[in-house]
Order: structure tokens, then C-alpha cells, then sequence
């Protein structure tokens, strides 16, 4: 039994919101996801805690989205939530996926460490954290993007040991 293959990449951001900077991120997210089988739609959200949280919510409960997938509001700078928004919704955290984006990132640039990402799951969605850059993001996923799909069929219910 395979879990369908669905994820949102939700692009966390004010100037990409307010139409001042171009989306370079998401776009990127997108694009390894699908490269991966997921079919995948994009979702936009200013830095905001409450309403960060609120699409987080819409996205696991009414649209039974496998993955969701935010990039932005993970650093230092004072408007990043992100992770605060995505601790607010989860039910259960997965640190270990986190620790491998960051452990990945880290023989990259000492840098890595400032990322505050998230991950946990609502439900039957896997909510993953990544950073806003294009690089950090892609980088961040793709040190667990093949454990994705199998986390998808374990929230599913698929829990047989093969």
C-alpha cells in the first residue's frame, strides 16, 4: 500500500508575499519533489506566526496533504517563526529528520547550525522546515528527501516490516 504522493511547498515570506522579491526558493523545493513522484502545489505566507500556523493546519486537516514543505522564516532575524508556527501545529515532532538536514548542511558551512528548522507530523502530513535560500533549501532537502515517500506510507499506515 502506497501513500498517495502529495506535498505543498509553502513559501514563507514577506517581501515574496508583498510582491517585492522574486520566489527562488520555492520553485527549487518544487522541483526535487517532483523529481521524487510527489505531486506537488505551492502555497505562499507572509512571516507571520498565526497565520504560518493557520496554513500549516488547512493544509494537513482539510487538504490531506502528505508533505508540507516550508521554506523561510528559519534563521535568527526577528520575523522568523517558522518553526515556532510549525511547533504550534505539529502533534509529534521528528527530530532525527532536523539533526540530518543540519548534520548534511554542516559539511557545507559551519552556518548550518543557525538553522532552526522543524519537522513533525499532524495527523497523517510530514511538516518539514527548510531554509529560505534556494541553496540551504535544496541542500537541507535533499539529505532526507528519500526517507520522504517512506514517510508518507508509514503515516498511511503501511508499518510492515518488509
Amino acid at each position: 500500500m502506497a501513500a498517495e504522493r502529495t506535498a505543498t511547498v509553502v513559501t514563507v515570506s514577506d517581501g515574496v508575499s508583498a510582491g517585492t522579491r522574486e520566489d527562488a526558493a520555492g520553485p527549487a523545493v518544487a522541483a526535487l519533489l517532483e523529481g521524487a513522484g510527489f505531486t506537488v502545489d505551492r502555497a505562499l505566507v507572509a512571516d507571520d506566526r498565526a497565520a504560518i500556523a493557520s496554513v500549516l493546519r488547512r493544509l494537513a486537516d482539510d487538504e490531506g496533504r502528505r508533505v508540507v514543505v516550508a521554506t523561510g522564516g528559519t534563521g535568527l532575524g526577528p520575523r522568523d517563526v517558522t518553526p515556532e508556527a510549525t511547533a504550534d501545529v505539529i502533534e509529534r515532532p521528528v527530530p532525527g529528520l532536523a539533526e540530518a538536514m543540519r548534520a548534511a548542511g554542516r559539511a557545507i558551512t559551519p552556518r548550518a547550525d543557525l538553522a532552526r528548522g522543524v519537522c513533525g507530523v499532524r495527523g497523517r502530513t510530514l511538516i518539514v522546515d527548510l531554509p529560505g535560500s534556494p541553496k540551504g533549501a535544496t541542500e537541507s532537502l535533499t539529505a532526507i528527501l528519500d526517507l520522504l515517500g517512506h514517510a508518507a506510507d508509514l503515516l498511511e499506515g503501511d508499518t510492515e516490516h518488509r
